[in-house]
C-alpha cells in the first residue's frame, strides 16, 4: 500500500505532512537531519538575517503551566554563516525551508536571495515574530508593507515563498489574503502569542525583553481557529502551527483546512520521537476512517 502521508503543496514533496517548526533545533545543519530522519516530512532553519544578532539577555524563556513563553530576540549567527550547516541537508530526501527575516523589504529580498543560494527549498518569512522592534509581527500585521515584503522576495528568488502570520491582529484572514495578494506561494498560522509573566516575589517581568511568544498547549486552539478561518478566505495553501503535541492535535489542524503541520514547542516537552508518534497515529487513523490519502481530510471540519 503507498504511503498515504505523502504530499505536496506549493511545489514541495513531503514524505509525510510534519514540518519541524523554526526556533527549535533549526541552528545547525545536525540537529534538523535527526529531526528528518525522526521522521519529519520537512525542516524550518532558525530565522536568519544579513547580520549576526545576539539576541536579548536572560531570562528569555519561561515555562508556563501549559507552553514556553520566549524572547530570543531572534539571536542567530548571519545567514551566510549557514553554508557549512546546509550541505549535509541537501543530500537527503526531506525539504530544508529558510526563515528569514529582515528590516526592510530590500532586506528580505537579499536573505531570500542568499538562503535560495545556499540551497533553501523554500523560505518562510518571519513577519510574525512578536517581540523584535521594527521586524516580525510589526511588519506582518501591516498589510501593506507585508505586500511589499512579498513582492520584492517573489520577484528575487525563484522558489517557493511561505508567509507565517501572526495571530496578534484583528483579524488574519486580512493579512493572509494580502500575502496570497502579493504572490506568496502558502501561509503558515499562526506564530507565538505576546504575552508576558511577572514574578510575584520581586514584583518584575520575568523576561528581561518584559514581551515574549506564547507557544505550546495554550495556543492551540487559536491556531486552529485561525487556519479555519483563512481556508474560507484564500486558494493558497495552509501549514498549521501551534501547540500540536499529538496526532490528535495534528488531524484538528488539517481538518480545519492545514495541508501541512509545523511541530516545535512539543519537541521541548517530548524530544524529536514526537514526529515518527504522530506521523504513526495520522496513519492508523487514515486506515480507520478508510481515507487513502491525507489529503482526503484537509479542510473537512468547514462541511458542517
Amino acid at each position: 500500500m503507498a504511503n498515504p502521508l505523502i504530499t505536496q503543496f506549493a511545489g514541495l514533496n513531503l514524505s509525510n505532512p510534519t514540518m519541524l517548526a523554526a526556533g527549535v533545533l533549526g541552528y545547525t545543519g545536525l540537529s534538523m537531519k535527526r529531526v528528518i530522519e525522526s521522521g519529519a516530512g520537512a525542516v524550518v532553519t532558525k530565522s536568519m538575517g544579513l547580520e549576526a544578532r545576539t539576541g536579548y539577555g536572560n531570562p528569555t524563556v519561561v515555562q508556563t503551566d501549559c507552553g514556553l513563553l520566549n524572547s530570543m530576540g531572534l539571536p542567530n549567527p548571519g545567514i551566510r554563516h549557514f553554508k557549512e550547516e546546509i550541505q549535509e541537508l541537501n543530500k537527503l530526501a526531506a525539504p530544508t525551508i529558510f526563515s528569514i527575516y529582515g528590516f526592510s523589504p530590500e532586506d528580505f529580498a537579499e536573505v531570500a536571495q542568499i538562503a535560495v543560494d545556499l540551497g533553501a527549498a523554500a523560505v518562510e518569512l518571519n513577519v510574525s515574530c512578536p517581540h523584535v522592534k521594527k521586524a516580525g509581527a510589526q511588519v506582518g500585521s501591516d498589510p501593506s508593507l507585508l505586500m511589499d515584503i512579498v513582492k520584492h522576495v517573489k520577484k528575487q528568488v525563484n522558489k517557493p515563498v511561505i508567509v507565517k502570520l501572526t495571530p496578534n491582529v484583528t483579524d488574519i484572514t486580512e493579512i493572509a489574503k494580502a500575502s496570497e495578494k502579493a504572490g506568496a506561494d502558502a501561509v503558515c498560522a499562526i506564530n507565538t502569542v505576546k504575552a508576558m509573566a511577572i514574578d510575584s516575589e520581586t514584583c518584575r517581568p520575568i523576561l528581561a525583553n518584559k514581551y515574549g511568544g506564547l507557544s505550546g498547549p495554550a495556543i492551540k486552539s487559536i491556531g486552529v481557529r485561525c487556519v479555519y478561518d483563512i481556508f474560507d478566505s484564500v486558494k493558497i495553501p495552509i501549514i498549521g502551527c501551534g501547540g500540536i503535541s499529538n496526532w490528535q492535535d495534528a488531524i484538528e489542524y488539517m481538518l480545519a483546512g492545514a495541508c501541512a503541520v509545523q511541530i516545535g514547542t512539543a519537541i521541548a516537552f517530548q524530544d524529536i520521537t514526537v514526529f515518527k508518534s504522530v506521523t504513526e497515529g495520522m496513519t492508523k487513523y487514515l486506515e480507520e476512517k478508510g481515507y487513502n490519502s491525507i489529503k482526503e481530510i484537509v479542510g473537512l471540519a468547514h462541511k458542517f
